[in-house]
């Protein structure tokens, strides 16, 4: 089982884009049933999941229309939650320096 940290961030995500809000549930609860060892067994099951920098992963959330980034620390799984928007607005952030902040 993964430690999925701030859970109330995906939440605040969910009501400011309520278009993506079950898509978010639904990656919610597919990861926090799993148990990925390194990158390559997530990338097995999350296909479209990109890796950057610092441990971080890029996952296309509704068909590319929106971006998660999460920092996925796999030796103690935890992963940590870091921003959520849209794919345009993903393109004006540095997803691997981004931090959460709360709205």
């Amino acid at each position: 089982m993964c430690n999925i940290l701030a859970r109330s961030s995906l939440l605040i995500y969910c009501g400011m884009y309520p278009p993506a809000a079950n898509a978010l549930k639904e990656w919610y609860a597919e990861l926090k049933d799993n148990e990925f060892a390194n990158f390559h067994e997530l990338k097995a099951v999350f296909g479209n999941a990109s890796i950057i920098s610092d441990d971080r992963v890029v996952f296309n959330i509704m068909g590319n229309r929106y971006r998660l980034v999460v920092r996925d620390v796999f030796e103690y799984k935890v992963i940590q939650i870091k921003w959520f928007g849209t794919h345009a607005e993903y393109d004006k952030v540095n997803a691997a320096t981004i931090q959460f902040q709360k709205p």
